[in-house]
C-alpha cells in the first residue's frame, strides 16, 4: 500500500512539472532605427525592471517577454533626440514589430 501511494505521489508531481512550464508564453519586440548611426542604446522598461537589447545595423530584438504592456526607450546619438515609444503590447506568445522607428533630429 505504501509503494502504491509513494507511486501516485510520484505520478501527481511528474505531471505536475511537466505542465507547470506548459502555460508560459513569451513572446517578444523587434524594430529597426533609422539612421543606424543615430542610436547609442535600446532599453525596454516595465515597471522598474530594465533590459538592453543588442544593436545590429539599427535592428533590435527583445525576446522571451512575458504577455504584458511594455515602453521601449531608445538613446540617440547627437544630434539626434532619444525617444520612447510607450504602451507596446506583447501578447500571447506573438512578437510585436514596431517597424522602423525614425529618429528626429
Amino acid at each position: 500500500m505504501k509503494k502504491l501511494n509513494k507511486s501516485l505521489v510520484a505520478i501527481v508531481l511528474l505531471s505536475f512539472v511537466a505542465f507547470a512550464f506548459t502555460n508560459i508564453r513569451v513572446g517578444g519586440i523587434t524594430g529597426k532605427i533609422t539612421p543606424p548611426e543615430g542610436v547609442s542604446a535600446v532599453a525596454l522598461v516595465a515597471g522598474t525592471d530594465t533590459v538592453r537589447a543588442e544593436l545590429n545595423s539599427g535592428a533590435f530584438t527583445f525576446i522571451n517577454l512575458k504577455e504584458g504592456v511594455y515602453k521601449v526607450w531608445i538613446k540617440g546619438n547627437a544630434p539626434y533626440k532619444d525617444a520612447t515609444i510607450e504602451n507596446v503590447a506583447v501578447k500571447d506568445s506573438a512578437t510585436t514589430d514596431l517597424g522602423e522607428i525614425k529618429l528626429q533630429q
